[in-house]
């Protein structure tokens, strides 16, 4: 399988989620059960690249099969749409400096000697080439360097990139179903070892894409597009939007709207493969208001490892998230009026 492309079992999870993601919005009576859509009632938008516009085919397939509904996305396949690119668009030297000590900061906050003592064992570390040869032969007491180039994404050379790439490998074959003894040579024997093993990725994606500064700046061409999808002129349109993007485009609009930390049961990873980020308006009849809900939801790993179907009955995992701006009720309801302040703000 080429990298970065979707595999056949990555296409059966979407369509699963896509399935439930049907059932629950037909609970909600947004569609009805057996019939299709509407025109336009369901709007599908993928950035360019083969597995988000596969993923977002799979989905709808899920979700809405022989209904002919269109995924969207720009013509040049194989290349970024500005809405789902995380690239830096400030090209001022103050702002280079600012962005880059803030990852830096952002790094310095996390104890990953453990994880990185954890790999090296692992990997035999020592009598690799990489020690051999250019005598570099431990992970925790290496350098990360951090790069904030105008038109591209945040970057970072250093053991964190090499933990990184190793640990989404590993995490991977997980979730393809390889035989434990498969998975990273079969090293990994206990949930304590995959948690302590995660923290190189999460920090990866943390250090790049979550300190303030560089998320407000990456995520704005998309707080844009949700913004006017929800709130504005085009939330009159469709009833269901479907955007699909990448793990940084989740993790960086979770710090550019300003979201409270949160936790995410049955998995290891902060922003799961597969995961969603369902904002929801609802009206309260009762109260005559209109209110804003937001859930992630995702598949646990043993979900995404089993490919287990999904329904009602057999959700997937739902988690409610809370906006510093906009406080929830004990149900996860926020005003939409301060929803809307939270991400016009956001958008400016």
């Amino acid at each position: 399988m080429p990298g970065g492309q979707l595999t056949t079992k990555g296409g059966v999870l979407e369509v699963y989620m896509g399935h439930y993601m049907r059932e629950w919005l037909a609970q909600q009576k947004l569609v009805t059960s057996g019939e299709c859509p509407p025109e336009n009632a369901v709007y599908a938008y993928a950035n360019s690249l083969q597995r988000t516009v596969a993923t977002a085919q799979f989905f709808i397939t899920g979700a809405f099969p022989g209904c002919g509904i269109p995924v969207h996305h720009q013509p040049q396949m194989g290349t970024m749409d500005l809405t789902f690119n995380p690239v830096i668009t400030d090209d001022s030297p103050a702002f280079r400096e600012k962005a880059l000590q803030a990852m830096e900061k952002e790094r310095q906050g996390m104890q990953l000697t453990e994880s990185y003592k954890l790999l090296e064992t692992m990997i035999d570390y020592r009598n690799s080439p990489s020690c051999k040869e250019k005598k570099v032969c431990s992970l925790s007491e290496g350098k990360d360097t951090f790069s904030a180039g105008y038109q591209q994404e945040p970057g970072v050379s250093g053991p964190l990139k090499v933990g990184n790439s190793l640990v989404d490998a590993f995490t991977l074959q997980y979730y393809e179903g390889f035989p434990k003894d498969q998975v990273a040579w079969g090293e990994i024997a206990s949930d304590k070892q995959w948690q302590v093993l995660s923290k190189l990725k999460n920090g990866y994606q943390d250090s790049l894409f979550t300190s303030v500064a560089v998320a407000q700046n990456v995520a704005k061409p998309l707080v844009k597009y949700i913004d006017n999808a929800l709130v504005g002129e085009g939330a009159s349109k469709a009833k269901v939007t479907l955007l699909v993007g990448h793990d940084s485009n989740i993790a960086s609009l979770l710090t550019a709207l300003d979201f409270k930390p949160y936790q995410l049961p049955g998995q290891y990873e902060r922003t799961p493969i597969g995961g969603k980020l369902l904002f929801q308006r609802w009206h309260d009849s009762a109260g005559n208001r209109d209110l804003m809900k937001i859930e992630y939801v995702y598949q646990s790993t043993e979900q995404l490892r089993n490919a287990d179907a999904l329904t009602l009955q057999a959700p997937p995992q739902r988690v409610t998230l809370a906006l510093n701006g906009c406080p929830v009720d004990d149900q996860g309801f926020c005003p939409l009026e301060t929803f809307k302040k939270v991400i016009n703000e956001a958008a400016k």
